[in-house]
C-alpha cells in the first residue's frame, strides 16, 4: 500500500480504540512527520532504548504520558480525517536516519537516510530511463529463470522498465520457495513488516511472523497485480544456457519440468538473469543404507501431506531452522517424536514470534499514513545492521571459545539464561545437549517458536548419538542402539553452494560454471557478475545470504537495482554485452574473504552451511546492509569489458 494513498474509514470509536493498541515510538514518528512538528522527537517524549528485538510498545513512557500522544494523535488523526487538516510535507530524507534512532532510543549514522528513506517511500530506489523511453529497448530481450520473490521482484522492475522479458519457472506457480516449503509450521523467521518489497508492502499481515500460506498468497498477490503472470512459461525447467559470442546471445535449453526425456527446446535471449536462490535444492544426509527404509522417507521441502503422522514413530534428521518450525508444529501427533541432532542451535526468544496482530492494530496499519511504514524502519535497525558488530571477532577477547567479543558474550549469557530457564526441572537430560559450545551467530540464529517446550515432552526425544545406518524399520547409532521408526523426516538443508546446480551454464570461454566454481566455491562481483559470462547476472548469488539479520528482500531489491540499471546504461549507451573484469571480481571477493576473516562464521569452533569444503564462507555477505546498498546503488561501467551494440539495434 502506498503510504501517500491512505484514507481513513474509521469511526472515532474504531480509532480510539487502534490508537490503544499503537506502539508509542511509532506513533510518535508518525505525529512528527503529519504534523511537521518535530518536537515530538524532543523531551518528553524520548522513548526508552528498545532492548533486543522488543518492539518497546510503551517507550518506557508512564501511563500518563502514552495517554497524552494517544489523545493527540487521535485529535489530529479525526481532523485530518474530516478534511479539517492536511498532513505537512514529508521530513527530509537526511533526518530520516536521525528520527529513526531516536525512536529506538539510540544514534542511527546518518549514512542510513537514503537507504532507509527507499524502504519507506519516502526516496526512489528504481531504475529510470534519462529521458522517453529509448525505441531500442524493445530489442532486447530478457530471460529471467525461477519465479521466486527474486524472479517477482527483477520481473515487476524489468516490466516497468517495458522491457522485453521471460520467466522460466519449473514449477505451475510462482513463489520460489514459499511454494516449495509447505512443511508444518513452516513460516519467516524475520519480521512479517520486512518481509515485503518496498514498492509492494502489506499492512495487513495477520501475524508478526507470517506463515507459509499468507507469505505464498502475498507473493502471487504482487506478481498478480504487477501484470508478471502473462511473461512466465510455467512448467518448464532451464537444463542448460550458453554464451553464443558469435550473435552476442544467450541460449537457453528448456525442457517441460515433468518430462526429462522430453526433446530439449531453445530460447534465445540477450540478457540472462538468474533468479533460483541459493535454497532451492534439497540437500540429503550420505547415510549408508537410506534407500532400504521402508516406511515413507521425505525432505521437509518436499513435505508429503498425504502421510498420516498420528499414533506412528517419527524421526526428524537435522536441528536447524526447518526442523524447529517443525517439531513444535506435531509435537503430540506422533506416539514417538525422535530428533537427530549433530550440533545444537542457539536460540532467541521473540515475544511476538506466536502473536497475530489485532484487528485494531491492522487498523493502524492500514489506515493510518505512514505508521506501517515508520514501523517497518524501526524494525530495519532493530533486526538488521545495529547485530553486526556483535559479529566481529575481537583479537584481544579472552574468552575466544565461546564468544567473539564482549558483547557478543553478553549476548550469549542471555541466550543461555533463556535456555536454562525454558528446560528447567529438565536440565539432567537436555543441557549438555541444547548448550551451544561455539559463539552466537556462528550458525544461523534461530527463534524459539516452542522447540524447548517441545523437548520438555514426554513422547519426544533429543538424539545426539551419530546415526551411522539407516535400516528397513529404523536407523542405527554410532553407539550401536537402534531407534525403530515408521516415518523418516529429512530437515537437512539445501546444497546451498552447489550454486544454480543442476543447470550448465557455459561462458564465452564454452568453460561452465561449475568448472570454474567447483562443488562448493562460487564467486561474484557483488554477487550479481561473473567474467566470462557476458550479460549474465545473478539474484541471490554468492555471499548475498544475510548472516546477522533483516530480510533477505532488502538484498534482493539491491541487487534487481542494480541489474535494471545496468540494462538502461546498456540501452542508453547502445552497449551490446558487459562483462566483469576479472581483477575485478577478483579484488571483490579478496575483500570479501578478508572480511570474513574478521566474522563469526569463520570462528573454527563450529560448522555451518555456509562455508565450503576449504572453510571459505561461499553464501554469507561479510558487509552491513547499508555497505551492500552503496556498493550496489549504480553499476560502474569501468569495472566491465564492453562491446557496442549491433547497428540494427
Amino acid at each position: 500500500m502506498d503510504p501517500h494513498q491512505i484514507r481513513m474509514t474509521a469511526d472515532d470509536d474504531s480509532l480510539c480504540e487502534a490508537l490503544d493498541s499503537a506502539n508509542i515510538p511509532t506513533l510518535l514518528l508518525v505525529l512528527a512527520h503529519l504534523t511537521g512538528d518535530r518536537a515530538w522527537l524532543a523531551e518528553p517524549y524520548l522513548p526508552s532504548r528498545s532492548i533486543a528485538t522488543d518492539d518497546n510498545d510503551t517507550a518506557g513512557f508512564p501511563e500518563e504520558r502514552q495517554a497524552y500522544v494517544r489523545e493527540e494523535a487521535f485529535m489530529f488523526l479525526r481532523a485530518w480525517r474530516d478534511g479539517q487538516v492536511t498532513l505537512a510535507d514529508p521530513p527530509p530524507v537526511d533526518d530520516v536516519a536521525a528520527r529513526v534512532g531516536i525512536s529506538c532510543g539510540e544514534d542511527v549514522p546518518p549514512e542510513y537516510d537514503v537507504s532507509m528513506a527507499e524502504e519507506a517511500g519516502l526516496a526512489d530506489r528504481d531504475a529510470h530511463w534519462t529521458a522517453e523511453p529509448p525505441a531500442r529497448r524493445d530489442d532486447l530481450r530478457v530471460v529471467v529463470i525461477g519465479a521466486g520473490e527474486g524472479g517477482i521482484c527483477a520481473a515487476v522492475k524489468l516490466g516497468e522498465l517495458g522491457l522485453d522479458y521471460t520467466v522460466i519457472e519449473r514449477h505451475d506457480a510462482v513463489g520460489g520457495i514459499w511454494l516449495e516449503n509447505g512443511y508444518p509450521g513452516a513460516g519467516v523467521d524475520t519480521a512479517s513488516a520486512l518481509y515485503s518489497f518496498s514498492w509492494a508492502q502489506k499492512p495487513d499481515w495477520s501475524r508478526y511472523f507470517a506463515k507459509q500460506p499468507e507469505i505464498l498468497g502475498y507473493l502471487q498477490d504482487v506478481a498478480r497485480a504487477h501484470g508478471m503472470l502473462p511473461h512466465v512459461r510455467f512448467g518448464t525447467e532451464v537444463v542448460a544456457a550458453r554464451w553464443d559470442d558469435d550473435e552476442s546471445v544467450w541460449r537457453i535449453g528448456v525442457r517441460p519440468t515433468a518430462d526429462p526425456d522430453a526433446p530439449v527446446d531453445e530460447i534465445v535471449a540477450d540478457v540472462l538473469v538468474s533468479a533460483v536462490g541459493q535454497l532451492n535444492r534439497p540437500a540429503y544426509p550420505a547415510l549408508p543404507g537410506l534407500d532400504t527404509f521402508a516406511g515413507p522417507m521425505f525432505h521437509s521441502a518436499r513435505w508429503d501431506s498425504s502421510v498420516e503422522l498420528a499414533g506412528k514413530r517419527v524421526g526428524v534428521v537435522g536441528t536447524g531452522a526447518s526442523a524447529m518450525q517443525i517439531v513444535p508444529a506435531i509435537a503430540g501427533v506422533p506416539s514417538r517424536l525422535t530428533i537427530f541432532q549433530r550440533s545444537p542451535q542457539w536460540t532467541i526468544p521473540n515475544g511476538n514470534y506466536h502473536r497475530e496482530l489485532t484487528p485494531a492494530t491492522r487498523l493502524l496499519m492500514e489506515q493510518v499514513p505512514w505508521y506501517a511504514a515508520w514501523y517497518r524502519l524501526r524494525l530495519m535497525w532493530i533486526y538488521q545492521d545495529k547485530l553486526h558488530p556483535t559479529l566481529r571477532r575481537d583479537p584481544d577477547w579472552e574468552h575466544p571459545d565461546r564468544a567473539v567479543n564482549a558483547v557478543n558474550d553478553r549476548h550469549r549469557r542471555f541466550f543461555v539464561q533463556h535456555l536454562e530457564k525454558e528446560i528447567a526441572g529438565h536440565e539432567d537430560r537436555l543441557l549438555d545437549k541444547v548448550l551451544p559450545t561455539y559463539p552466537p551467530y556462528g550458525k544461523r540464529m534461530l527463534i524459539d517458536n516452542g522447540w524447548f517446550a517441545a523437548l520438555r515432552r514426554d513422547d519426544v526425544d533429543l538424539v545426539t548419538e551419530q546415526i551411522t545406518a539407516v535400516e528397513e524399520k529404523g536407523v542405527v547409532l554410532a553407539d550401536g542402539s537402534r531407534v525403530d521408526l515408521d516415518v523418516l523426516v529429512m530437515a537437512t538443508g539445501f546444497q546451498s553452494r552447489r550454486m544454480l546446480s543442476p543447470m550448465d551454464i557455459r561462458g564465452r570461454s564454452g568453460r561452465s560454471l561449475r568448472e570454474i566454481w567447483g562443488d562448493d566455491d562460487a564467486h561474484a562481483h557483488l554477487g550479481i557478475t561473473v567474467p566470462d559470462f557476458p550479460n549474465l547476472f545473478l539474484v541471490y548469488g554468492p555471499n548475498t545470504n544475510l548472516g546477522h539479520g533483516g530480510s533477505v528482500i532488502f538484498h534482493t531489491e539491491c541487487q534487481v537495482s542494480y541489474i535494471t540499471k545496468m540494462l538502461v546504461k546498456m540501452v542508453e549507451g547502445r552497449i551490446g554485452t558487459v562483462e566483469v573484469r576479472p581483477e575485478v571480481c577478483d579484488d571483490y571477493n579478496r575483500r570479501v574473504d578478508d572480511a570474513h576473516a574478521e566474522l563469526v562464521w569463520t570462528h573454527p569452533g563450529m560448522t555451518n552451511w555456509y562455508r565450503n569444503a576449504a572453510g571459505r564462507v561461499v553464501t554469507n555477505s561479510p558487509w552491513r546492509l547499508v555497505d551492500y546498498w552503496k556498493l550496489t546503488r549504480d553499476p560502474d561501467l569501468s569495472e566491465f569489458e564492453t562491446t557496442p551494440a549491433p547497428a540494427a539495434l
